[in-house]
């Protein structure tokens, strides 16, 4: 062709094509933009608001098993569940059944839109549909009419979905949320409404079952009025999974056998204030495994149900009780209280974790800590004997004093004054410091903030925590918190008190001669091998028992949480019998070696008597175990050895031997204070004889002031004379028969031998009081009298 026309027909061209370009600019700008804001739009907009409603939430026992199953917050029974914790046949049939190609596509499956388009066109009618699980979820999360645009929403949430909660969260959801009827939603729940258990394993006709409902949940739902709509919504189902090959047609009879469900199980409501105690502990848990067991959880509450009849008639309401397995340090049942629904009492308390005054169970602990400290040892003869502490006298149950009693005696009896006492001699804040180490922690670190009543009932503590310091005791001394959700952290036990002084005092537990053995115990039912404790609070609000046997430790309480008293509010009948029921369902019946004392226990030489080191004096001596590392050095203070004029009759020192003929002789010298009460009592003691005159002259230890206490502050009673309000003066001396005499201020009061006392009246301010022995020691005492207001 001519040159000329070849260019003429480029221009052309030229010409021809920048509109066209133009316009494919154009497009892609405009798909770009477009694509960009769907993509915001995507994250931009929220997600359903169904999806955050929230779950219903599950307390599972440690097998796994369903203890307990809330509503959710809007009212449905939805159990929330992983893929992977479902039967994986239902999951194939599933996607089989309902979205093939489900794992490929992005929300919207664009073949299958592409299939039921032409599949309708050719048939001039919707023949079938493309629906996805995706945007089948998307449906169930925001219903709307059928129309074109709710089918371009449903679009665009399913492909949201899809990228927001990724192909496992979307499954996960359809599981949650697919409705089978009523209040009923996703597969998990439902396998529970309509078998009874969980979805992890299915038979091939529940598999089925679960498949066909949804499809029409408001005519499917069991019920006996659509039980024949259900068969033969199944067998459809069945018919469908054979023809897609995603079930053998040989086994194709698996799917359709036995009778459809009819009426849906209670859901499980078991464990009551256990599950509803850890439902507000943990929020924000959907499902909370536990280490709680079926039968222990179910063993405890049919024991505390067949005590409640008969405590009730006594006035007594309330009552708690926790089971743990205490090698494992795990809980294994807990009973917050005799009926959840009893508003009248406060039904719905949570005993188990209630702090309530401990009556005597704390006494062991004080007892372990006194072995390990070296203050004591079990066969020291100790005072019960009243004794005042800042005007506070401490009083034992029975009301009466035993005068001298072995301690190991004064732990199984439950004596209350020497362990007072005991408190006094290792120390209030070493005891709580104990404690607190145990996981007390209702116990404030405040100085100064508990006194010597913290010995006898004067601290708060639920059951809980007491089960944690009698499982440690069952534990050879090695805590470890009690856990009622498992996990995996490693938890080391610390040592709150050693072996040696775990077992002497679980020696002391075990004896079975004492006042709270339950007298259903005695006729042989007792578990082999159980040490235990009862405790009563003061004024008769609360009863107690705690105790172990080989396997699990045991504590119940009962009283009343309106803090209304009863007489019989006392550990050994309304707490101890339920403790024995207890022990003995959960223990093995088979007998048990006991165990040999532990390597840090060695044998020591004591005074027979006192159970002191023994000296030349005591006549007898027996061997007992101690703990190695710290024996006490105490030497026995009631054997005493002196020279005697044969003649006289008087003790003699070496100083004033001479021209005497005399002879050794032992005797018994008890203290000031057992005397005095022996004097109250109109009964005395024999004493050791005086020193003859002239050898009374620095031989003598000063003497010792019982009373007024050390620090001690007094209140006047206004209205009241001084005369009524009189203050007992009482003193130990070293000898026997001396006479002491007592200074106020300077101002000679009086005279009284050791097992006398004085009485002086009180004023107010700040006053020394001096006493003053026949030797010329003394002791001297600072005492602050306030008038009261």
């Amino acid at each position: 062709p001519d040159p000329s026309t070849v260019k003429s027909c480029r221009g052309i061209n030229r010409q021809l094509l920048r509109p066209a370009a133009r316009v494919a600019i154009a497009l892609v700008a405009v798909a770009t933009l477009g694509a960009a804001a769907l993509v915001t739009a995507l994250y931009a907009v929220p997600l359903p608001t169904r999806l955050a409603a929230g779950p219903s939430v599950v307390v599972e026992y440690r097998d796994g098993t369903p203890a307990h199953v809330f509503l959710s917050p809007d009212g449905k029974w939805r159990v929330p569940v992983q893929p992977e914790e479902v039967d994986a046949k239902y999951l194939r049939a599933l996607v089989a059944l309902e979205d093939k190609r489900f794992w490929s596509h992005r929300g919207v499956d664009p073949l299958a839109v592409l299939r039921a388009a032409w599949t309708d066109l050719k048939a001039q009618r919707r023949v079938s549909g493309a629906s996805t699980l995706t945007l089948q979820l998307a449906r169930v999360l925001e219903p709307r009419p059928r129309t074109l645009r709710s089918k371009l929403v449903e679009a665009f949430r399913a492909v949201q979905l899809e990228l927001r909660l990724g192909k496992r969260g979307v499954l996960a959801a359809y599981l949650a949320y697919a409705p089978y009827g009523g209040n009923v939603e996703g597969v998990e729940a439902a396998s529970l409404a309509f078998f009874g258990h969980r979805a992890t394993a299915l038979t091939p006709a529940e598999l089925a079952t679960l498949l066909a409902v949804p499809q029409s949940p408001a005519k499917n739902a069991p019920s006996p009025a659509h039980a024949a709509r259900l068969r033969a919504a199944r067998e459809r189902v069945a018919q469908r999974l054979v023809t897609l090959g995603a079930w053998p047609a040989s086994r194709s009879a698996e799917l359709v056998e036995g009778p459809v469900p009819v009426r849906l199980h209670p859901f499980p409501r078991e464990a009551l204030h256990a599950a509803a105690w850890l439902r507000t502990r943990s929020p924000d848990v959907a499902r909370l495994r536990t280490t709680l067991d079926r039968g222990a959880q179910a063993l405890a509450e049919r024991v505390m149900a067949g005590a409640r009849a008969g405590l009730a008639a006594n006035g007594i309401h309330n009552g708690a009780a926790v089971v743990a397995d205490h090698e494992s340090a795990e809980v294994r049942a807990l009973v917050g209280n005799f009926d959840f629904w009893d508003d009248a009492h406060g039904g719905q308390i949570a005993g188990f974790a209630a702090p309530r005054p401990t009556g005597s169970v704390l006494k062991p602990f004080l007892y372990a800590l006194a072995l390990d400290r070296g203050a004591a040892l079990p066969d020291f003869l100790v005072e019960d004997v009243p004794v005042t502490y800042g005007g506070w006298t401490p009083r034992n149950y029975d009301e009466t004093n035993a005068g001298l009693v072995r301690l190991e005696d004064a732990l199984s009896q439950s004596l209350n004054v020497p362990f007072v006492g005991l408190l006094k001699k290792v120390g209030v804040e070493r005891f709580l410091a104990l404690l607190r180490g145990m996981g007390a922690s209702e116990i404030e670190a405040e100085p100064g903030r508990y006194g010597l009543v913290a010995a006898v009932g004067g601290l708060e503590l639920s059951p809980l925590t007491v089960a944690g310091f009698y499982a440690a005791l069952a534990e050879d001394g090695r805590y470890r918190p009690l856990r009622v959700l498992p996990d995996s952290t490693a938890r080391v036990a610390t040592v709150a008190f050693t072996p040696g002084a775990a077992f002497l005092t679980r020696r002391a537990l075990s004896r079975k001669d004492r006042p709270d053995f339950p007298d259903r115990a005695r006729s042989g039912r007792a578990p082999i091998a159980i040490h235990w404790k009862t405790g009563t609070s003061f004024g008769h609000r609360d009863a107690w028992a705690a105790g172990s046997g080989p396997g699990y430790t045991a504590v119940v309480w009962t009283g009343n949480f309106d803090d209304s008293p009863s007489v019989h509010l006392v550990g050994a009948e309304a707490a101890g019998p339920v403790l024995f029921d207890l022990l003995e369902g959960v223990e093995e019946r088979a007998p048990r070696i006991p165990p040999s004392p532990p390597h840090d226990l060695a044998e020591v030489e004591v005074c027979a008597y006192s159970g002191r080191l023994a000296t030349d004096a005591c006549p007898e001596r027996r061997r007992v175990l101690a703990p190695r590392a710290s024996v006490p050095t105490e030497t026995c203070p009631f054997h005493v050895a002196l020279d005697v004029d044969v003649a006289t009759g008087l003790a003699l020192t070496p100083a004033c031997r001479a021209g005497h003929t005399f002879e050794t002789r032992r005797f018994l010298a008890w203290p000031a204070t057992l005397r005095r009460w022996l004097r109250d009592q109109q009964r005395a003691l024999p004493e050791p004889p005086s020193l003859a005159p002239g050898c009374e002259t620095g031989v003598r230890a000063p003497p010792t002031i019982a009373s007024p206490a050390e620090g001690e502050v007094l209140m006047l009673i206004p209205g009241v004379s001084r005369e009524r309000q009189q203050v007992p003066l009482e003193a130990g001396a070293s000898a026997a028969g001396a006479r002491l005499s007592w200074f106020v201020d300077g101002d000679y009061l009086g005279s009284a031998r050791p097992e006398e006392r004085l009485w002086w009246p009180p004023s107010p301010g700040a006053h020394d009081v001096v006493v003053v022995d026949e030797a010329g020691a003394t002791a001297r005492r600072r005492v602050v009298v306030r008038n009261g207001q």
